[in-house]
């Protein structure tokens, strides 16, 4: 995170914003559709790539897939293993402009996918086939949010390495839109009440069954109205709100629940990569602390470039 990294306020770009997830609401839910159940729905996730963010290789029938939103050159680009591709430009155009042509690219590429078509995690959503209201896209402020996603994605993938028990992939999850990375303690957690608007019970509960350490990246949106990262626990131990965490600039949000570090901190320090690396190092051990933790046996030391892991 050493380069310059880029201002995003979110009142430059709220609309822009809004149509995005919608849109990669539809991607996703492609993946949902033609992709086995993976634990913590970690099967309906993008991947952070060199040019936007992509689906893994799906199977959609006798044919590979891979959709990828490219925001550097602004386009939708869909692979098939037919050697088959498909593009659409990313500009402004309606949330059902974008699903009736995204429908049409897979019709042509011979694979019938049947999606949802209302979005999920969005309060008074609007099914895709008939949002007119949300269509803008300013390409110069996704740029900067992908900028954002690849420079935290490295400090995330060096924070997992410290970490011997199940952990995520560092993901991005199209239904809350944020970059996230989990840590598990291996035990069970009490039922979660659910609640999440547009998200069944089960789907939550499931994310939710096992406890957990979770950190990411979220442009901002209702709670907080500007980019910021985050850390929370599930289920939040006794005293958790209260910890002491680091850089100083880190609070607990009430309304959130969740340690919440302003992006604008991260931003304008004079080492980025450090300043995350000491949020997230310090609300894992919150959590891990004050949740009694087997911290001997799940931790070990940040890893290093051609260096195993010492084993004793």
């Amino acid at each position: 995170m050493g380069d310059e990294l880029p201002e995003l306020p979110l009142s430059a770009w709220k609309e822009t914003c809004a149509t995005l997830q919608l849109w990669m609401q539809i991607v996703g839910k492609t993946r949902l559709a033609v992709t086995p159940w993976l634990n913590h729905s970690w099967h309906v996730t993008f991947e952070v790539t060199a040019r936007g963010l992509s689906t893994p290789l799906m199977h959609a029938g006798a044919l590979g897939l891979q959709i990828e939103f490219d925001f550097i050159d602004h386009s939708l680009r869909l692979r098939a293993s037919s050697g088959e591709t498909r593009a659409l430009t990313l500009r402004p155009m309606t949330v059902a402009a974008f699903y009736t042509d995204f429908l049409r690219l897979l019709a042509e590429l011979r694979i019938d996918v049947r999606i949802d078509g209302m979005p999920n995690e969005i309060a008074d959503a609007i099914a895709f086939r008939a949002d007119v209201t949300h269509g803008d896209y300013d390409p110069r402020f996704a740029n900067r949010f992908w900028r954002i996603l690849v420079k935290s994605h490295a400090v995330f993938s060096h924070f997992r390495t410290s970490f011997l028990g199940k952990a995520s992939p560092v993901h991005f999850f199209w239904g809350s839109f944020d970059l996230a990375g989990t840590r598990f303690s291996g035990r069970r957690a009490p039922l979660h009440p659910g609640g999440v608007p547009h998200l069944p019970d089960a789907v939550v509960r499931e994310a939710y069954s096992h406890e957990v350490s979770s950190a990411g990246f979220w442009p901002g949106g209702p709670g907080f109205d500007d980019p910021a990262f985050y850390s929370y626990a599930w289920p939040a131990p006794s005293g958790y709100s209260k910890a002491v965490v680091r850089p100083a600039e880190a609070f607990f949000s009430a309304e959130l629940g969740e340690f919440v570090l302003p992006y604008d901190v991260v931003r304008t320090a004079v080492d980025p990569d450090a300043l995350l690396m000491e949020f997230l190092q310090s609300t894992y051990a919150a959590a891990a602390e004050l949740g009694k933790w087997d911290r001997e046996t799940l931790e070990c030391s940040l890893g290093r470039l051609g260096v195993p892991r010492p084993v004793e």
